[in-house]
């Protein structure tokens, strides 16, 4: 058996939620070791750049709150102590400028990750912050950290270990979701997929589409509208504009298209009305609504038959969903480490000194800066906890 090396303050998950509950306990001057099992850190971080990087979002707070649905009051005092406004102070003091798009949407001028991320590590490195790759965390013997690691199994007893372990989407980027077998069944929520794509069984009229765009359409499943862009895949549906509905959709709620999302019903079947003679269906959708060649063969794909009056239809286009994409290809996940099974300060109730954070915790929240910005937040609320459990004081 190996030794047992022992530490102050240990982060177990590099990512963002990892990364920055490290430079919270550095500030405090607690320079912790970083361990990360893949061969490099910040790999999501880096993978959401290469959309631009979405930040964070500025609009005002209770709509912020609004998006993270029933796990609101539980992110409520990370979110006060570091949401919109802090997580662009803190991305301009490294050095990244800044714009915010039409829909609030906050980007780096760079529009992606990796000026960023540099930036950040050059400043845990000065703050003496150590990072350890291909350090997998296996597991417990009693109060010591198990790692797997190129030099064998390594032992790491800390006074405060802060957990950022991620959710289990994306494992090729690090996050698998295999830490949740360290943890009592009942401590955890079943991980499903969110912001996931939306599998549809096409029949072949519908290949010509694959790639196409769908936009200037609202997306309904269950009480949750969303209006923005999918694309037609080979699959199905993929896309800022039907990811909110994924938790709709998990529960069976049936999704429906609204192609003219600005007309009411009555202006919509006044304007289907007149039809010119010896037009066939489908140059009249085109002459009298505007209706493209793909949202048309989208009508006779879901529509069939089609009825007399096609108004209510085309407000209302029934898809019929198959599933969601699975879990590693979501872009998120629902589930994990459950809040009740956590103190306030997000310290697990049955392990003093260990705290946890980002999306290894049980919420989930839209795509549009809401993710990022809570790993952030969590990060540093358990890095700040870990701090004060570290000086002895209570949280």
């Amino acid at each position: 058996m190996s030794e047992t090396e022992t530490l102050r303050a240990l982060v177990i998950g590099g990512g963002p939620a990892g990364l920055m509950a490290a430079g919270t306990l550095a500030e405090a001057g607690f320079a912790p070791v970083v361990a990360e099992r893949m061969p490099s850190v910040g790999r999501k971080l880096l993978m959401a750049g290469k959309s631009g990087l979405n930040l964070t979002k500025e609009e005002p707070a209770p709509a912020f709150r609004a998006a993270y649905g029933g796990a609101a009051a539980e992110l409520a005092t990370a979110l006060d102590g570091f949401g919109p406004a802090a997580v662009m102070s803190w991305a301009e003091g490294l050095g990244q400028p800044l714009f915010t798009g039409s829909t609030g949407r906050v980007f780096p001028e760079a529009m992606k990750a990796s000026p960023l991320l540099r930036a950040w590590l050059a400043r845990l490195r000065e703050g003496g912050t150590e990072l350890r790759t291909r350090w997998r965390w296996t597991g417990w013997d009693g109060p010591v950290a198990l790692f797997e690691t190129p030099d064998g199994t390594r032992r790491v007893a800390a006074e405060a270990i802060v957990l950022a372990l991620g959710g289990a989407s994306w494992a090729r980027l690090g996050s698998d979701g295999r830490w949740s077998a360290a943890f009592p069944a009942d401590r955890l929520a079943p991980f499903r997929p969110s912001n996931a794509g939306i599998r549809v069984e096409w029949s072949a009229h519908m290949q010509p589409h694959f790639g196409t765009p769908l936009k200037g359409v609202a997306f309904h499943a269950g009480d949750r509208v969303s209006r923005g862009e999918a694309v037609i895949s080979a699959t199905g549906l993929e896309g800022g504009g039907v990811y909110p509905l994924t938790p709709a959709l998990r529960e069976g709620a049936p999704l429906t298209i609204d192609l003219f999302p600005d007309l009411g019903t009555e202006t919509l079947r006044q304007r289907l009305a007149r039809r010119r003679r010896g037009d066939s269906l489908a140059n009249h959708l085109r002459r009298a609504v505007n209706l493209s060649s793909m949202a048309r063969a989208l009508v006779m794909e879901c529509g069939r038959p089609l009825p007399e009056d096609l108004a209510p239809l085309l407000k209302a286009l029934p898809v019929p969903v198959a599933g969601l994409a699975p879990l590693d290809r979501a872009i998120s996940t629902a589930g994990g480490l459950r809040f009740d099974a956590l103190e306030p300060d997000l310290m697990l109730r049955d392990r003093p000194g260990v705290f946890a954070a980002g999306e290894m915790l049980d919420w989930e929240a839209p795509t549009g800066g809401y993710l990022l910005t809570a790993c952030l937040a969590t990060g540093r609320q358990a890095g700040l906890a870990a701090a004060r459990h570290l000086e002895g004081r209570p949280g």
